[in-house]
């Protein structure tokens, strides 16, 4: 096993990998620290859940499977890059250029005619959302904004929105009928196994899972969407938005719950347009129109009508967006609605982006608004609810002065809603679904009706222990209080909290000061510590892990991609992420136009610091702890010198403050004095770059201003990717030596 584990992912993380990581080989392989990479992005993950129908010369090492072994090792040392969770769009763009590019691929099937198509479906649906992160997340998450990132906020604040009391923004959820409304959770008492069954009206019964495997102690919730009452909401919401005269704007997260969120995006597409679907049904139908997968979609299907009945039904959406409530915009200028691509508005990054805004999103004519941001379920809705209230009432935050909110999140072992995803269904018939164990007990019913989703989440009891053991050491490592963000009157979080106040009996935390709170009054209590520059420990699930660690340092910092991201993997190893973003689509569009990314690999240095620390300590390494600690004052070198991308074209960019950093980086070195062989080397290194730097800035701005070719969007060109993302001779030989 290499001693630590680079991921190559997608888009601008994977573009911006290829100018770094050859600076991370040349200062640490020669010293001991070996560096290996293991392929995890979409196109890769395509070729090898498909190797079966691919030429022995296309075929591809499956990482994913590799990684998950590697991960339940002691010795485990992986660096994690973000990565695309697939929505269908991008899954069937994917497959498109893999196609072109000669591989024998099978087509996505929408619509599985028999056995075959079925199983290819079911190969390419567990390729979608969030299909890396749950398998490599055999711990528990460990999120903070890193000091220097934290200090440089304060010195050089990003802009707020002002708020005003009158605001009309507000979150709308329903009161009914939901995920959060109908959730039915209990613990089991021996190890066992259970099947999900659908018996109709009629008696019919249908085994939609069978066989899933729940040990002793374990937390098993499932629950239901109601859909007539999902569809009562939307129809209320959207009248309501055009009476007030509010943008109206969907918040989901179909990239990660990739079953249940799709379809409720579906939905309001379907209300919000419904005289056009009434209309044009059989053409719809003719067509293939599936609106989960977003209006951009739709729109693209006509082109298989001819062209009068494609331009009337094109006016036709004209008339509907213009007549219907403003909608919110993700870009203006090119027409895109909240309701265009379901991957274009994730909650965890829009509703805090809103937040920061004062508020407003963008109207289609460029303006901010007062806006109503629909989040259709109320499992986790109240916290972004409170936070806007709050502001109404206190007005924006000073990144000056706030204080910060690090968060310790239960998600090892695919804890909690990210694991649902292959329990979850959208129901077929009324009837009702049953929890079943081995011993033909029935664990838990839902009655349901044709098109409810319906879902099944676990936890078990090993990840909640180490949760709450990270919790303690975090708060007693910190000095800050500590808040479980858990609500008694949910069913799922009431047996959470008995084993919390079971598990922290195990530990003396006299000195310590912990609560447990719902997450409406949790934000309430974190927030008034937040405007008086006090820190608070977040102790939460998985999906408020999500969108906490989104929330806070969008709020604190302006990003959270500046997060440091650690999972202490339960056997002993560390995965070391390099904070959240996504991938940033935009960034490699501007790339290709303009030879200029502008991607922060912040991130990256943060991650690689501590996966440093980790190493030296695992091997006893005195010299991986130097790097560590040299990286480290490097990073908040590169930071205070304002040395990070800008967004402009001809500017420093990804390339030039990769640069900066192995400049400082080697500063570091050279000026260190606990290790003379690395003093000397690197001395000579600094020396070099230091008598270069003119001529290295000069290479890599010179290509800037033009395309670029990469080869291709999801599996790209190698050489053509290094050539680009290495274009300076200079830097590259002083590397190379």
């Amino acid at each position: 096993m290499a001693q630590i584990i680079y991921t190559i992912t997608d888009e601008a993380p994977a573009l911006a990998t290829r100018s770094f990581l050859p600076i991370v080989s040349a200062f640490l392989e020669p010293y001991g620290i070996s560096i290996d990479t293991k392929n995890i992005s979409l196109a890769c993950r395509i070729l090898s859940e498909f190797s079966d129908f691919l030429d022995v010369n296309q075929k591809v090492e499956n990482s994913l499977i590799s990684l998950s072994k590697i991960v339940k090792q002691p010795e485990a040392n992986v660096i994690k890059l973000p990565n695309i969770s697939a929505s269908v769009p991008q899954l069937k763009e994917a497959i498109n250029e893999l196609q072109s590019k000669g591989f024998k691929l099978p087509k996505y099937p929408d619509h599985p005619n028999n056995n075959k198509e079925r199983e290819i479906k079911i190969r390419y649906d567990k390729i979608k959302g969030s299909a890396v992160n749950p398998v490599l997340r055999e711990g528990n998450s460990d999120r903070r904004a890193p000091r220097a990132v934290k200090n440089f906020a304060k010195r050089n604040p990003h802009t707020m929105g002002v708020w005003k009391k009158n605001s009309k923004t507000h979150v709308s959820s329903m009161k009914k009928g939901d995920f959060f409304h109908n959730e039915k959770s209990i613990t089991i008492d021996e190890d066992n196994s259970v099947d999900i069954i659908h018996i109709d009206n009629l008696g019919n019964k249908t085994i939609l899972k069978s066989n899933i495997k729940v040990s002793k102690d374990e937390i098993v919730d499932t629950t239901v969407m109601n859909i007539s009452e999902l569809e009562k909401f939307i129809v209320n919401e959207i009248e309501d938005a055009k009476k007030s005269k509010l943008l109206i704007s969907l918040h989901l997260k179909a990239t990660m719950m990739k079953v249940s969120d799709p379809i409720i995006f579906g939905h309001v597409i379907r209300i919000f347009f419904a005289d056009i679907f009434n209309k044009y049904k059989l053409e719809f139908d003719e067509i293939g129109v599936n609106p989960n997968n977003g209006l951009d979609i739709i729109l693209g299907k006509l082109n298989k009508l001819n062209s009068k009945k494609r331009i009337e039904i094109l006016r036709a959406f004209q008339k509907g967006i213009e007549e219907g409530p403003d909608l919110a915009m993700v870009n203006h200028e090119k027409g895109i609605t909240n309701l265009h691509i379901p991957s274009d508005v994730i909650i965890d990054a829009s509703m805090p982006s809103m937040i920061r805004e004062s508020g407003k999103m963008y109207n289609s004519n460029g303006k901010l608004q007062d806006t109503k941001a629909i989040i259709p379920d109320s499992s986790y809705s109240a916290v972004y609810s409170t936070t806007i209230e709050f502001c109404k009432k206190f007005g924006a935050f000073d990144p000056t002065s706030m204080g910060t909110v690090p968060n310790i999140g239960l998600m090892a072992q695919k804890a909690e809603e990210y694991g649902s995803h292959d329990k979850t269904f959208e129901v077929k018939d009324d009837g009702v679904i049953y929890l079943i164990d081995k011993n033909k007990k029935r664990l838990i019913n839902h009655r349901v009706s044709k098109g409810d989703i319906w879902r099944m989440c676990q936890v078990k009891d090993a990840p909640i222990q180490d949760w709450v053991k990270l919790a303690v050491a975090r708060s007693r490592s910190s000095k800050i209080p500590a808040v479980f963000w858990l609500d008694p009157k949910r069913p799922h979080d009431a047996e959470l909290i008995k084993k919390v106040s079971k598990y922290l009996n195990n530990y003396d935390t006299t000195d310590l000061n912990f609560k447990i709170l719902p997450p409406a009054e949790a934000t309430e209590y974190t927030l008034k510590r937040l405007k008086s520059g006090l820190d608070t420990l977040s102790v939460t699930g998985n999906v408020l892990r999500d969108y906490l660690t989104d929330l806070f340092p969008i709020l604190e910092v302006g990003t959270s991609a500046k997060m440091l991201s650690i999972v202490p993997l339960m056997n002993g190893g560390g995965l070391f992420e390099t904070g959240a973003g996504g991938s940033a689509p935009k960034h490699v569009e501007q790339f290709i136009n303009e030879n200029h990314l502008r991607w922060d690999s912040l991130g990256e240095f943060l991650a690689l610091t501590v996966s440093l620390e980790h190493f030296s300590q695992t091997h006893d390494h005195t010299k991986a702890a130097i790097f560590s600690s040299t990286l480290e004052d490097a990073t908040e070198q590169l930071l205070m010198e304002m040395k990070s991308p800008s967004r402009k074209v001809n500017e420093l960019d990804s390339r030039g403050s990769h640069f900066y950093l192995a400049l400082y980086w080697a500063d570091a070195l050279s000026n260190q004095d606990d290790d003379l062989e690395l003093k000397n080397s690197f001395s000579l290194i600094s020396n070099q770059l230091h008598s270069n730097q003119a001529k290295i800035l000069e290479e890599m701005l010179s290509v800037q201003g033009n395309k670029v070719d990469l080869g291709g969007y999801y599996l790209v060109d190698k050489k053509k990717v290094e050539n680009a993302m290495r274009p300076s001779p200079t830097f590259n030989a002083i590397l190379n030596q």
